[in-house]
């Protein structure tokens, strides 16, 4: 039984893509297959599952010599189980730059396209089974795309990922408009969430210039939720970062309707990156950085001391 599985901390592409080709694998290939996950889904990835009636895949901690594996929505080592080298990876699908350091036992089936969402890469690779396919295995391949773009928001949006969202949603008979609010509403809620696991919620292991950061986002649709716990959220980050192995958690919030993204800054050197890497003057505990949506494109590629 092959299991399909994204990154930790699995956002909306990172639950319904391993569900998405777990199903191609099983109903079009014939090769049994199993959708699983390394963390639970955030609360965007709960409502999809609970909307387009989707089981919860099962959590994984950790994979064996035994486990035959194909990776979707990510290629790096550091978002995967420990053991992810000792298992049998039999494939890799992403839409994220190749990082590096995965081993494979035997020579395997790689495509890494530069679109918004790995479900657009899996649409496409599904082809005309998807006529085949269940509403809800479509339902989240519309998900996905919605969430990654922000709705056509992102600056990663390209025309192929709206183009196919925009198909998905006739077909499924779904006004994208008002199915992208209820999205970003269950994702904004975060309420019940421990400022820990905001900050670990959605994000990303990254080096700068030899340091190692936590590169943490929150997208939303109501940001002053979060803002409103800047204080408490500043004061988990230093825990938070040595509990991970980083030297610095850096959060931005994403404002979704207002395309910007504000940037806690807790110490003089998330100051110093802020102002070397965006080109702003920080005066206090936050800054705002209009137009920055995508963590992938714009925060990551920007980074700098």
């Amino acid at each position: 039984m092959i299991k399909v599985l994204g990154h930790k901390s699995p956002d909306t592409d990172s639950t319904g893509s391993p569900i998405i080709w777990a199903w191609y694998l099983t109903e079009v290939n014939g090769t049994p297959a199993i959708p699983v996950l390394l963390g639970e889904p955030n609360t965007e990835a709960a409502f999809m599952l609970t909307h387009w009636d989707l089981p919860k895949p099962q959590i994984i901690a950790d994979v064996t010599a035994d486990d035959s594996v194909v990776i979707v929505d990510t290629n790096n080592p550091a978002e995967l189980p420990p053991s992810i080298n000792d298992a049998k990876i039999l494939g890799i699908i992403d839409h994220h730059m190749l990082v590096g350091g995965l081993k494979t036992r035997t020579p395997i089936d790689i495509t890494i396209r530069p679109l918004a969402c790995t479900a657009t890469i899996l649409h496409d690779l599904i082809g005309a089974d998807l006529a085949r396919a269940p509403r809800g295995i479509k339902g989240a391949i519309l998900s996905c795309i919605l969430s990654d773009t922000l709705e056509f928001r992102s600056p990663t949006t390209t025309p192929h990922d709206r183009a196919v969202a925009e198909a998905l949603a006739a077909d499924l008979g779904v006004s994208i408009p008002e199915f992208a609010a209820e999205l970003f509403a269950a994702k904004s809620d975060v309420s019940a969430f421990s400022d820990a696991e905001l900050l670990r919620m959605d994000s990303k292991e990254y080096t700068i210039d030899g340091t190692e950061l936590r590169i943490s986002v929150l997208e939303t649709t109501a940001p002053r939720i979060v803002l409103d716990r800047k204080a408490s959220l500043m004061a988990a980050m230093p825990a938070v970062a040595a509990e991970d192995g980083a030297e610095h958690v850096m959060l931005f919030v994403i404002d979704i309707l207002r395309e910007e993204a504000t940037l806690l800054v807790p110490n003089d050197l998330v100051k110093r990156i802020a102002e070397a890497s965006f080109g702003c003057t920080v005066t206090g505990d936050t800054v705002v950085l209009p137009g920055i949506m995508s963590r992938k494109k714009q925060i990551i590629p920007a980074l700098k001391l």
